[in-house]
């Protein structure tokens, strides 16, 4: 089967044959289309013990509708050569518009699909498309190196090939569109990666050297991208990938009090043109604006009796997520921030039946994505749990289990970050 009876099956809806485009390179992404086909084979058998049933006498109606005749189906309608014969832009843009998981599993039909990776009217196309939900990467505590990807339409995890040396120290700490930032703490250098194309870039040596924990921020900014890291000093150092340097903006305003200590376990968020820090010692959230260099400081207090909180963002609001803890009993809240009183909002909690199994345990989160569609990994004594959090729809569901292929069944997610998956964007 060619490129062209693909793309008729592919826009008439039709089931097309796995081998048709298998690929190799990662069997996993094949599972759920494998099992949508096994579903499907019906045996046409019968059991040789039953009585064979004489056929039922047919009304006048059907018997007349038999003769007359026959309408063609969708597949004779459309006539093959049309389709054969499409514009290019017009195959791009149905192909931008797959699922992520199918594309690459199209892409295998031919070399020319699958060089429409590098392709830029196919990076136009796809920027078009409407961004859906985020997918998750995430590591766990035992293989820090080996990632896992998390797909929340097909509720499906991904075990990516690790581009990444087995002797270095690399976890995810920030990202931007379809692109994942990384931190090498031995050697205490940053990496860009696409999880899904596995696009892979080293970024240059810092001029100033990091002596302590950083807190960074990663944001999309034109046609590249900017990554950022803040020390407890005030110091930083601001990376823009179009002219692959570092650059030292100048120093902390003194509206911003130091030493800055920051909330590590919390992750960045982005709105616009601006990245947010939680801090404490005075608690607030610091920010900073990458188009004209300007920091600011809030006075943000937290509300009572919260633990491993972590900020998020959604449709422009910046949210927290954190245990609430009041005598035995812990659930998990979301707050917003209210831009005029700058206090936090409760807009919703989990389920009383889901906070019940945490009662009376000592619990851990971990925000594994903060990005509309959060990702908490909840960990006590012999439990773990995975679940994740729908801030447009105040929806809570369960995770399935991430199981690492080198690791044990008992695992815990220690890091992550939510991205948008794109099959054009380059570190």
């Amino acid at each position: 089967m060619n490129e062209g009876d693909v793309f008729i099956q592919l826009i008439l809806n039709i089931e097309i044959p796995l081998w048709c485009f298998l690929d190799l390179d990662n069997s996993n992404a094949c599972d759920k289309y494998y099992d949508i086909m096994l579903k499907g084979e019906k045996s046409s058998s019968f059991n040789m013990g039953e009585p064979l049933k004489s056929p039922a006498k047919k009304s006048r109606k059907d018997s007349n509708r038999e003769k007359l005749p026959k309408t063609s189906d969708s597949t004779d309608t459309l006539e093959e050569k049309i389709w054969k014969e499409l514009p290019e832009d017009l195959y791009e843009a149905v192909l931008a518009r797959l699922p992520p998981a199918t594309f690459f599993r199209f892409r295998s039909v031919s070399h020319k699909w699958n060089s429409l990776l590098a392709s830029h009217s196919f990076a136009q196309h796809c920027a078009e498309v409407p961004q859906g939900h985020p997918w998750f990467y995430a590591t766990n505590h035992e293989n820090v190196n080996s990632g896992a990807m998390y797909d929340p339409s097909l509720k499906k995890w991904y075990y990516p090939s690790n581009p990444f040396s087995t002797k270095m120290f690399v976890v995810p700490i920030a990202s931007a569109g379809g692109l994942v930032c990384f931190f090498e703490i031995r050697y205490q250098n940053f990496y860009v990666c696409n999880p899904l194309t596995q696009s892979f870039k080293r970024i240059p040596s810092r001029s100033v050297p990091i002596l302590s924990s950083v807190a960074v921020g990663m944001t999309l900014h034109g046609n590249g991208y900017k990554i950022i890291w803040l020390g407890i000093t005030g110091k930083y150092e601001v990376y823009d990938s179009k002219e692959d340097a570092w650059t030292v903006s100048g120093s902390m305003p003194s509206s911003v009090e130091l030493p800055l200590y920051l909330k590590y376990t919390s992750q960045s968020v982005c709105i616009e043109n601006t990245m947010y820090f939680m801090r404490f010692n005075p608690e607030g959230i610091v920010s900073y604006n990458v188009a004209n260099g300007v920091w600011k400081q809030f006075s943000v207090p937290p509300p009572p009796h919260l633990s491993g909180h972590s900020l998020a963002e959604f449709g422009g609001q910046i949210m927290l997520v954190g245990l609430l803890t009041k005598n035995a009993a812990t659930c998990v809240c979301i707050w917003e921030l209210q831009k005029m009183t700058l206090l936090w909002k409760e807009v919703d909690r989990m389920p009383n039946v889901w906070c019940l199994e945490f009662y009376g345990k000592h619990i851990n989160m971990t925000c594994v994505g903060n990005k509309s569609l959060l990702m908490l990994s909840l960990r006590a004594k012999r439990m773990n749990r995975l679940v994740t959090y729908d801030v447009m729809k105040r929806e809570w569901c369960k995770v399935p289990t991430c199981v690492f292929p080198s690791g044990r069944k008992r695992q815990w997610i220690t890091c992550g970050t939510a991205f948008h998956p794109s099959q054009t964007a380059l570190a």
